[in-house]
């Protein structure tokens, strides 16, 4: 990213007319890819039917509760002479569903393809969707480097955004706790230890192995598997019903990395700042909460 802000500020005063085109195009391959590993991950695939619907729940319950909790300070903030950012500023919502459907079916075939074996070995066991992100993520800094608008668009941004990393795990939780006490799957502690992970599935998982076993390391990789999916699928969705904020508190640990692209053409470029400190700040949290949770 920071290579591609280099580039950016070099092409200052050049159109980039295809750079927006070429985001969306990354974003479609990564997912999938990302379909791709989760079709030939035999762990997954296996739990489907049995820990797949409670791992949906948890998910729902954690997404609500921070997009929730990022409309009400996205309310608080919005005032143009407190944010310097007025609902002119933000990018056209367009068809949220049509652009969801769209990315949702790339990641069908991908899992479909990986379901199938088809898929080649360059793309299961080579760095597919590793070069895949760091295109996504030179793109978006070229992005950055490019627009002088958007620091300075950041710079008028109200203080208190700051806060959306704590209200996105508090939401998150609460959400969760909500859910639990409706379906009472479960015990409170796991389940607030698998809604921890914000998205962050790999490290939450090993750690939730570790502690309850194999059953509720798989029930975390299939929740922030799916937390990360509603981002990169639903953001312009979230944009429509919850503001611009709740992209990112869905996104969780994941905004600073995999999921900033689509949050950068969704909720727009001047929120890139914030989307990197709050990935930053959530995915910190991540080994302090899940443990502390999972060993209640």
């Amino acid at each position: 990213m920071l290579a591609g802000m280099a580039v950016g500020r070099l092409l200052r005063g050049r159109p980039l007319s295809r750079l927006s085109q070429t985001v969306t195009l990354l974003v479609w391959l990564l997912l999938f890819f990302l379909g791709i590993e989760v079709g030939i991950n035999p762990r997954i695939l296996s739990s489907l039917h049995t820990l797949g619907l409670q791992a949906l729940w948890i998910t729902l319950g954690a997404v609500l509760g921070s997009s929730f909790c990022a409309w009400l300070l996205w309310r608080w903030v919005r005032m143009p002479q407190e944010s310097g950012v007025s609902s002119r500023s933000l990018p056209a919502a367009g068809h949220p569903l049509r652009g969801s459907m769209v990315i949702i079916g790339f990641f069908a075939l991908g899992a479909v393809v990986g379901c199938m074996g088809c898929a080649p070995s360059c793309l299961t066991d080579g760095p597919s969707s590793t070069c895949a992100l760091v295109l996504l993520m030179a793109c978006v800094g070229i992005s950055v480097g490019h627009d002088t608008a958007i620091l300075r668009s950041f710079r008028q941004l109200s203080p208190r955004l700051m806060l959306l990393p704590l209200l996105t795990v508090a939401g998150s939780l609460l959400g969760t706790a909500i859910v639990w006490f409706l379906l009472r799957q479960r015990d409170l502690g796991g389940s607030l230890a698998v809604a921890s992970g914000m998205g962050y599935y790999s490290l939450s998982s090993i750690f939730l192995t570790e502690y309850r076993g194999a059953e509720w390391g798989t029930l975390a990789l299939l929740s922030n598997v799916i937390r990360e999916i509603l981002t990169l699928t639903c953001a312009p969705l979230l944009l429509r019903l919850f503001g611009p904020l709740a992209p990112i508190s869905v996104g969780g640990a994941t905004t600073m990395d995999t999921t900033l692209p689509i949050i950068s053409s969704t909720s727009g470029r001047m929120f890139i700042p914030l989307s990197v400190f709050h990935g930053f700040f959530t995915d910190f949290s991540v080994p302090f909460l899940v443990t502390f949770f999972a060993a209640l």
